[in-house]
């Protein structure tokens, strides 16, 4: 996680949220890492966890991260969370609960949906106050 959020510091120098991620191999070496970068590349669908997950997939050569496991700052949005399942990752572990748009458990629950063909383990909350600290840091002079 503590690598997770050391990407995230370093998202708010493009403008875009604070959300790192970081996947790691069976034996816990370190596959990518990411940041968000939305608005860095225009791209909406650079999130912090597909922009990981894209790049572990390239590292290992094959969609399947089968064993591997994704620390993310910020809980999974329904999109991260498809890419989760689709990527058959062993564990997500997230640092700060998203009540607003979470897909891991605070508002649905999509990676752990029974009726997936693939349901990875959730491991929620660790080091969720640095995460949050993060993010209200970035919104506060904000008018959201």
């Amino acid at each position: 996680m503590r690598i997770a959020l050391a990407e995230a510091e370093h998202a708010p120098l493009t403008g875009d949220v604070p959300v790192g991620a970081v996947v790691l191999a069976p034996d816990g070496s370190v596959l990518s890492r990411a940041r968000n970068e939305r608005e860095a590349t225009g791209d909406p669908t650079a999130h912090a966890e597909v922009l990981a997950i894209r790049r572990a997939a390239a590292a290992l050569g094959g969609w399947r991260l089968t064993g591997c496991t994704l620390a993310v700052t910020l809980e999974p949005c329904t999109m991260c969370a498809g890419a989760i399942v689709l990527s058959r990752l062993a564990r997500v572990v997230y640092g700060a609960a998203d009540p607003k748009a979470g897909a891991a458990g605070s508002l649905w629950d999509l990676v752990r949906d029974r009726r997936l063909n693939h349901r990875p383990e959730v491991i929620a909350e660790v080091l969720p106050a640095p995460s949050a600290t993060l993010l209200s840091r970035f919104f506060r002079p904000r008018d959201f």
